[in-house]
């Protein structure tokens, strides 16, 4: 049997500078850091609890999308385990440069969670509710 699993990768401009970023602002490990002949990431793994993320360097010069409201449209959910967690981290990736979006709060659906977008505007989300879950479920963590 296998099962199906879902990783997010993400292309910085200063991939090496990213992954400390990172490591300071959300909490991840790097487990995996292959450098490319540029000075820059051919290949990185990070991995914040069960999940993992690879990062590796534009080297393209892509465009960055920007926020129109709240959201660039498009972003990374991370579920953490409590509350403090979220708030935690929302304290130590603005201390590091990020941009908040959303300050920690609680939602009409039973999350409570944070957005920020990190320093090349990647946005991530990061809150209490696990996506995937039954209403009885959701009711059932409340």
């Amino acid at each position: 049997m296998t099962s199906t699993t879902l990783h997010t990768y993400f292309s910085y401009t200063d991939a090496p500078a990213a992954l400390r970023w990172l490591e300071r602002a959300f909490g991840f490990e790097t487990t995996i850091e292959a450098a490319d002949d540029k000075g820059g990431i051919m290949h990185a793994e990070l991995r914040r609890g069960d999940i993992a993320i690879i990062v590796f360097s534009d080297d393209a010069g892509r465009d960055r999308i920007e926020v129109k409201g709240e959201t660039v449209g498009h972003g990374t959910y991370v579920g953490v385990a409590s509350e403090g967690e979220v708030d935690a981290v929302f304290a130590d990736a603005v201390k590091e440069g990020a941009t908040p979006i959303w300050k920690p709060e609680a939602t009409k659906w039973g999350n409570y969670r944070c957005r920020v977008l990190d320093l090349e505007g990647y946005e991530w989300t990061f809150g209490i509710y696990r996506p995937g879950l039954t209403g009885e479920e959701v009711q059932d963590q409340g």
